[in-house]
């Protein structure tokens, strides 16, 4: 594989996140979108769970094979947990 093409995972919990004027948001380090709508978006990330909250939350980019995503609307609150959403943690959910 030449280094072109070569990708770098994030597997060593690296992540970084930008906002611009609270309507761009650009993360990296996102393993998967757990649920969304245009009010509240959560994430499983290298870092734990991110809640985004906001108003006309709109998932504009993302791409799991380099683990970067990218948000737009009026963006009111982040807030990150350490839990992950294994199947533990879903099963007590729904108990």
């Amino acid at each position: 594989m030449s280094k072109e093409t070569e990708k770098i995972p994030s597997s060593t919990g690296g992540q970084s996140l930008i906002l611009k004027d609270r309507k761009l948001l650009e993360l990296s380090g996102a393993r998967e979108v757990i649920s969304f709508n245009e009010e509240r978006i959560l994430l499983q990330t290298t870092q734990g769970l991110l809640d985004i909250k906001g108003r006309g939350l709109n998932i504009h980019n993302l791409n799991l094979d380099n683990e970067s995503i990218k948000i737009e609307g009026l963006i009111t609150s982040l807030n990150y947990t350490d839990k992950s959403m294994d199947k533990g943690i879903l099963q007590k959910l729904f108990k």
